[in-house]
């Protein structure tokens, strides 16, 4: 079943697979982190199995010129021993539907180029996602 976490509580819950993805934050620093990006419309959805947490999706819904009003997924997790059991499907099922409900032109997302995520992209072009161009950063 998936929820949308809505209490500090929630997110404690949803820590564990979203630094999965994001190892480079501590749980203090994501404590923080995701209720100001909830504040600019960020919406944190998971998998509520019982007591783990096994996937999570972050998500925003947008207005671009170029897609019109579009879902952007933020973060798309796993814990790494609930994979391949359809719990990242579910996620993207879950906010595919959201974003029709929002009567959004597009759902996006970036993804990275290492092998570590190819097991990510099979199951994007499964949903029936595009790659439709390259993700540039300049850190400054």
């Amino acid at each position: 079943m998936v929820k949308i976490a809505t209490t500090e509580a929630d997110i404690r819950r949803c820590l564990p697979a979203m630094l999965a993805l994001r190892p480079h934050l501590s749980e203090e620093q994501a404590l923080t982190q995701i209720p100001v990006q909830q504040e600019e419309g960020y919406t944190l959805a998971f998998v509520d199995a019982g007591e783990r947490v096994p996937a999570v999706i972050g998500y925003r819904i947008m207005h671009l010129l170029h897609t019109g009003k579009t879902l952007y997924i933020d973060d798309l997790s796993t814990l790494p021993e609930a994979r391949g059991k359809g719990y990242a499907g579910m996620l993207l099922d879950f906010v595919i539907e959201q974003a029709r409900q929002a009567g959004c032109a597009y759902v996006t997302l970036d993804s990275g180029h290492s092998p570590q995520r190819y097991d990510a992209h099979r199951l994007y072009l499964t949903k029936r996602f595009n790659i439709v161009s390259h993700h540039f950063a300049l850190p400054l």
